[in-house]
């Protein structure tokens, strides 16, 4: 395989029949290049002018009256999010899908479409709808990459915490499958003719492109239209996507299994083990390490309870749990944070380059260290790592079931928890990346 595509992302959603629990796991890994720095955000709700614009990446488009609160992961150049949970218990995740489509040069980024899914949606169906609406007014387009012009086109993983769907968009093409139990995405269509509905030219469009046949009675398949595989070969994906989908069909699953998934490096299972070549799909893991095509760089695993903002806000209804990792989940702990709460100014800072710290910098420097020789530290730091996430579980439900029902109060209440523990995890960073070092 003499050269190789970027790729990005993989996903996956379980609703409340497939978690033991009874409430819905989402998570993401967001996989970018290893030198991309990629901080936590947050955003508040907003009201906006009526005729306001609002400047995306490349281009703008109508603002809308109101926009919701936010939490996620933004690659420090780009506006857009990787991946995010709002207030109302919305969590959406896009990734890189080949097509035979051409992708335009100007239009909204995957990312883009993201944050904007989540800035005005109160439901998962709500949140289609959007991106919906601004995929056929505005199109996809425009380089996902500050150093090299690679527009893509992407699928989306969007749940709430009753329902979830995967949206797939060629263009300004699309097909919509409703999730059903449990599902995953990575880097290939997977709606075939398991649609729940469609763009209202998507067959049209096919069957002038030749790709498709003239209406025979069969049931159109979206990817065999649509997929492509000579920019990005299935073994790019297919282990991922596999890994995923097997970790589905298994029986009920968990938080902490969850996070085994994101963390999965196949036979190494949350170690990582390099050796395999990328003409192997185990080459590229959901935990990546395959730099240039794409590294993990943030790692999302969010918990959706029921209720909107404005019964959590009155304490009748949990706070939503963002956990995240910075960079590799596997050196990295996954930590508790609420879309009510501050953010720790270390967890939202880091630009371009190591100069401008951050948190995600530090983690990125204790990944160096590890690379050295990940047979012998990778095990050390993912084993260290373990014992300090062990009472994250316990210790972020005695918060919960302390909170009031005072809005503010319970915001200060959050943000004190959060601010706690990135101390906590800020020196056990700091004693450790020394330790590595030393090994």
């Amino acid at each position: 395989m003499s050269q190789l595509p970027r790729v990005s992302c993989d996903s996956l959603v379980a609703l409340a029949p497939k978690t033991r629990d009874g409430r819905t796991i989402f998570a993401k890994n967001s996989d970018r290049p290893a030198g991309e720095c990629q901080p936590l955000v947050r955003v508040a709700a907003g009201d906006h002018r009526p005729g306001e614009r609002l400047r995306c990446q490349y281009i703008e488009i109508d603002q809308v009256a109101h926009t919701h609160a936010l939490l996620g992961a933004r690659p420090a150049w780009l506006w857009g999010l990787e991946h995010g949970l709002n207030e109302n218990g919305v969590a959406i995740g896009n990734h890189t899908i080949f097509t035979r489509d051409p992708v335009a040069q100007v239009g909204l980024l995957g990312m883009d479409l993201v944050r904007l899914g989540l800035e005005r949606s109160a439901t998962a169906a709500e949140a289609i709808e959007v991106l919906i609406d601004l995929i056929e007014r505005y199109g996809q387009g425009g380089s996902g990459y500050c150093d090299t012009n690679w527009p893509y086109h992407n699928s989306f993983l969007v749940a709430d915490p009753s329902e979830a769907f995967v949206l797939e968009a060629s263009a300004s093409h699309w097909a919509l499958k409703r999730v059903k139990g449990a599902a995953s995405a990575s880097n290939q269509t997977t709606i075939g003719t398991d649609w729940e509905s469609l763009g209202h030219d998507t067959i049209e469009h096919a069957i002038a492109k030749d790709w498709w046949p003239e209406p025979t009675g069969v049931r159109f398949d979206f990817a065999a239209a649509y997929r492509s595989t000579e920019t990005a070969p299935p073994v790019i994906s297919s282990g991922r996507y596999g890994t995923t989908c097997r970790a589905l069909a298994g029986g009920a699953l968990d938080l902490r299994g969850v996070m085994r998934v994101m963390r999965d490096h196949y036979d190494g299972g949350d170690v990582y083990r390099p050796g395999a070549t990328p003409d192997d799909e185990r080459y590229f893991s959901v935990c990546m390490h395959a730099d240039p095509v794409g590294t993990t760089t943030a790692s999302m695993v969010v918990e959706l309870a029921g209720g909107d903002a404005s019964q959590r806000r009155a304490g009748h209804a949990p706070p939503l749990v963002y956990w995240a990792a910075l960079t590799n989940p596997c050196i990295a702990p996954y930590l508790p944070l609420f879309v009510e709460a501050e953010l720790p100014g270390e967890l939202a800072g880091g630009g371009v380059s190591a100069g401008g710290g951050g948190a995600w910098w530090r983690f990125k420097s204790l990944l160096g260290e590890v690379e050295k020789d990940f047979t012998k530290r990778g095990p050390y730091v993912r084993a260290f790592w373990r014992d300090f996430e062990e009472p994250l579980p316990g210790e972020t439900a005695r918060l919960i079931a302390s909170l009031g029902s005072d809005s503010s109060q319970r915001a200060q209440q959050q943000s004190a928890f959060v601010a706690d523990l990135w101390q906590r995890a800020s020196s056990a960073l700091a004693a450790l990346t020394a330790r590595v070092a030393a090994l």
